[in-house]
C-alpha cells in the first residue's frame, strides 16, 4: 500500500478497543504518558465483553483468597504461576473498587452491600469509554491496526494502518512503547461479539519474532442453540440434557455437564438441553442476569425452564481459551522489546493454565493486565527517545495483493476447515492434526505472494485471513507437541495426563513453526508468598 499516512506522534499506542485495551489506556495515562487508542471497531461497543458482559475473579483480601488460588492451580493442570495469581487478584479488586467511584452502578444484595462478581457489558463498556475520554486519551475508532513497526535496533516504536470510514486511507501512529490489546481469535465462528477478534495482534507481534504460549489450549467451544450464536452458557448449570429421542444423557451436574454433551456433539449426535433444574424463584433473576440467552429462546416459542431445545457447539477459540502472547515480566512485556500484551492477546497460562479463561478469570484477568500493560510502557517509553513521525513519508504498509490468488473468503474457509469442526479441536488426534498441519502449511504457501486485491478500506480482512491461518497453525504446532490430554487439550490417542508435560510449551514463527518447552518453570501456590 502506497500514499502519504496521516502521521502522529506519541508516548503510548494502545491498539485495542475492549476492556484490556481501555484499562491499559487510562493506566498510561495515570502513569503520566501520553496515549493514542487506535480501535478495528467503535471503542466500547466492539468486541465480547461489550456484547455480553464479564463475570469477575474477585475475591477480599484474606484466607480465602489464597484458598480460591490453591483451587484454581489444582484443577489448571498445574502449569500456573501463583505470583501473578496473587497479583491479578490485588489488582481487580482495587480497580474495581476505581469503577465503582466512576459511578458503575453495581447492584446491592439484601444485605445492602455492593455485589460486584459481575459486570454488564454495555454497561461497562460505555462507562470504559467515557474514562479514557477523559483521562485525556486521543481515540481513533474504526481504524484497524495493520503492521507494527520497529526502530533500526528492532524495538516497536509505532503502528501503521488504515482509517476504514474513509475510504481506507493510511496512518501511521509513532510511540515510545505499544500494548496490543487486540483480543484473541474465535477465527470468524460466528460466536456473539467476536467478529473483530481475529488475532491480528498475535500476527503483527509474530512477524518480529515474539513467541506465543498455550495455543494449544485455545481449543474452547460453548454450548448455544442450534439457531443461535449466543454462548454465555452459564445457565446451564441449571440444565438437563437428553438426545434426540428425549433419553437422558448421564451429565455431571452443574457446568460440568456441558463437556458430557459437547462430547456426544463432537461426534456427531444431536443434543438438547432444558434448564429444569433451576429453582423456580430463581427463573426471573436468571433473565435479568443474561437476558440475550433467553432472547432466541423467547423469540421461538421455547420456555427452556419446560421444554428441551436443541444445542450446537460453538468454537470460541483463544477468546474463551488460554493461548496468546508470551509475557517476560510482570509489566506484560512481550518478548519483542517495546511490545506489551493485555487481555485476550496475552497469554493466560499464568492464571488459568489448562483450563478455560472463559468468564470470571479473563474478566479480571482483562482489568490487571491492562492495568500492567499500561504501567509498563508508560516506564518504557519514559526511558526513550521516540523519533517524531516524518511528515511527507510513504506509507510503510506492505499489506501484499496480487491477481489470480486466493480471495480473503477463501483462505479464511481454509483455515476455518482445520479449526471449527469439533474432530479437529476439541477432540484431537496426531493423524487430524498431521493432516492439518500439511493442509495450513499449503495454505501459507499459496499466500505467501499476497491474496488477491481488495478494495483499499478492506485491506484489514487481507491481514485478517492470514492472521487466521497463522494462528490455526500455531494451535496445530502446539497440539502435537502437547503428547497428552491436559484440560481444554484433549487427545483422544493419548487420553492420560503425563507429568513430563508439567510446563508450558511455547510456539511461533511464520515460514518455519517452531515448538519448544519454556524454559520458566510453572510457580505453585505452595512456593509463592502472597
Amino acid at each position: 500500500m502506497t500514499g502519504r499516512p496521516d502521521t502522529l506522534t506519541t508516548d503510548v499506542l494502545v491498539i485495542g478497543g475492549g476492556p484490556a485495551a481501555t484499562w491499559a489506556a487510562i493506566s498510561a495515562t495515570e502513569a503520566g504518558a501520553r496515549v493514542i487508542l487506535v480501535d478495528k471497531g467503535y471503542c466500547g461497543t466492539s468486541g465480547a465483553t461489550a456484547a455480553g458482559g464479564n463475570n469477575l475473579w474477585l475475591i477480599p483480601p484474606g484466607p480465602r483468597r489464597e484458598e480460591s488460588v490453591r483451587d484454581r492451580e489444582k484443577a489448571a493442570g498445574r502449569i500456573t504461576d501463583a505470583d501473578w495469581m496473587f497479583r491479578v487478584l490485588a489488582t481487580a479488586w482495587d480497580r474495581v473498587d476505581q469503577l465503582a467511584a466512576w459511578g458503575y452502578p453495581f447492584p446491592a444484595g439484601p444485605d445492602g452491600r455492593p455485589m460486584r462478581s459481575s459486570l454488564q457489558g454495555p454497561e461497562y463498556m460505555r462507562r470504559m469509554r467515557r474514562k479514557v475520554h477523559r483521562s485525556g486519551v486521543r481515540i481513533l475508532d474504526h481504524h484497524p491496526a495493520l503492521e507494527l513497526t520497529v526502530d533500526d535496533d528492532g524495538v516497536v516504536d509505532g503502528a501503521a494502518g488504515i482509517a476504514r470510514q474513509q475510504g481506507g486511507r493510511p496512518w501511521q501512529v509513532t510511540a515510545g512503547a505499544v500494548v496490543l490489546a487486540t483480543g484473541g481469535t474465535a477465527f470468524l465462528s460466528g460466536t456473539f461479539g467476536t467478529n473483530v477478534d481475529t488475532g491480528d495482534g498475535l500476527l503483527m507481534a509474530a512477524e518480529h519474532g515474539a513467541a506465543l504460549s498455550g495455543m494449544e489450549f485455545s481449543t474452547a467451544y460453548a454450548l448455544a442453540p442450534e439457531w443461535g450464536t449466543h454462548t454465555k452458557g452459564r445457565m446451564l448449570q441449571w440444565g438437563s440434557f437428553f438426545d434426540e429421542h428425549g433419553q437422558p444423557l448421564p451429565t455431571q451436574l452443574g457446568l460440568g455437564g456441558r463437556q458430557d454433551a459437547q462430547a456426544q456433539l463432537a461426534h456427531g449426535r444431536r443434543v438438547f438441553a432444558r434448564l429444569d433444574r433451576a429453582p423456580a424463584h430463581i427463573h426471573q433473576t436468571m433473565r435479568d442476569a443474561q437476558p440475550n440467552y433467553f432472547l432466541p429462546l423467547d423469540k421461538a416459542g421455547i420456555d427452556p425452564f419446560t421444554t428441551a431445545y436443541p444445542v450446537r457447539m460453538v468454537h470460541e477459540g483463544s477468546v474463551r481459551g488460554t493461548g496468546g502472547l508470551r509475557l517476560t515480566g510482570p509489566d506484560c512485556a512481550t518478548t519483542v522489546p517495546g511490545l506489551y500484551a493485555a487481555g485476550d492477546a496475552a497469554t493466560r497460562e499464568l492464571i488459568t493454565g489448562s483450563r478455560s479463561g472463559g468468564g470470571s478469570h479473563n474478566g479480571s484477568w482483562a482489568i490487571a493486565s491492562g492495568t500492567f500493560a499500561g504501567r509498563g510502557a508508560a516506564e518504557f517509553s519514559r526511558r526513550r527517545t521516540t523519533r517524531a513521525a516524518r511528515a511527507g513519508a510513504e506509507s510503510p504498509l506492505t499489506v501484499r495483493t496480487r491477481k489470480g490468488a486466493p480471495t480473503v473468503d477463501e483462505v479464511v474457509r481454509a483455515a476455518q476447515q482445520h479449526v471449527l469442526p469439533p474432530l479437529r479441536s476439541y477432540l484431537k488426534t496426531a493423524e487430524r492434526l498431521g493432516e492439518s498441519a500439511a493442509a495450513l502449511e499449503t495454505v501459507w504457501r499459496d499466500i505467501a505472494d499476497g491474496l488477491a486485491p481488495v478494495a483499499a478500506r478492506d485491506t484489514y480482512k487481507v491481514r485478517q485471513a492470514v492472521a487466521l491461518v497463522a494462528a490455526a497453525r500455531w494451535v496445530t504446532a502446539a497440539s502435537l507437541a502437547r503428547a497428552e490430554t491436559r484440560g481444554l487439550h484433549r487427545r483422544e490417542d493419548i487420553p492420560d495426563t503425563d507429568a513430563r508435560f508439567d510446563h508450558r510449551i511455547l510456539v511461533g514463527g511464520l515460514d518455519e513453526v517452531w515448538t519448544a518447552p519454556d524454559p520458566v518453570a510453572p510457580r505453585l501456590v505452595s512456593e509463592a508468598v502472597a
